[in-house]
């Protein structure tokens, strides 16, 4: 659905934001990433990305929704496809299934991610840490329940077998996160064939498939 106005405790789920709501939360997410989560400030958006912040107050509501947007905006750069399209035949399954590996291994290796997953680990011994809830629950979960989906789908059409989606889920996620995401976090480098997102999701996929292929 447009984002039009928004109330402060909208999850922003399935939102398409606009090409000049995208260009603010670009802004919102460098903020984060290079002052943490004090120097995201509606004033402080607002001059750095110049609009307005009655525009900022439209859009998102209060702080806590434009965090909400910021986590979700992220996460909605993993794409999925719509069920008819996903399962049209076994092949096109198949790719709809590695481009969206690949898309979360962009989202995951980036530095954008790498950066809100460090700033909300050294909040983590805090109650009121606010970024890390909202990447559990606007963002990891939030694409696990459509990987889910996705999942069920190419069951549903007898491309995979499996008893548990979420258990198929997680072993296609290490398959192609595997611990480089871990040693991201850690201030390690990826290696030059783990740059390749690409390969690197067609081989989890391949192995998957060795494992849940119907």
């Amino acid at each position: 659905m447009p984002l039009s106005s928004a109330p402060a405790d909208t999850d922003f789920e399935d939102t398409a934001f606009t090409a000049r709501q995208e260009a603010v939360l670009e802004h919102a997410l460098s903020l984060l990433v290079e002052g943490g989560e004090k120097a995201l400030t509606t004033a402080g958006l607002a001059r750095t990305a110049n609009c307005s912040k009655e525009s900022l107050y439209k859009w998102f509501g209060d702080r806590d929704g434009l965090l909400a947007a910021v986590v979700a905006y992220q996460a909605s750069k993993v794409h999925f496809p719509p069920e008819s399209g996903a399962t049209a035949d076994a092949a096109t399954f198949r790719t709809h299934l590695t481009a969206f590996a690949t898309e979360l291994l962009a989202v995951l290796f980036g530095e954008t991610s790498v950066a809100l997953n460090r700033l909300s680990i050294g909040q983590s011994n805090r109650d009121d840490n606010r970024l890390g809830r909202l990447l559990r629950v606007r963002g990891k979960q939030m694409i696990s329940a459509k990987a889910r989906a996705l999942l069920e789908a190419g069951r549903h059409r007898g491309y995979l077998k499996f008893d548990d989606a979420e258990e198929a889920y997680q072993v296609l996620y290490g398959l192609a996160v595997r611990d480089v995401h871990i040693r991201l976090l850690l201030g390690d480098q990826a290696k030059a064939e783990e740059r390749d997102l690409k390969g690197q999701a067609a081989t989890a996929v391949d192995r998957f498939y060795k494992l849940f292929g119907a």
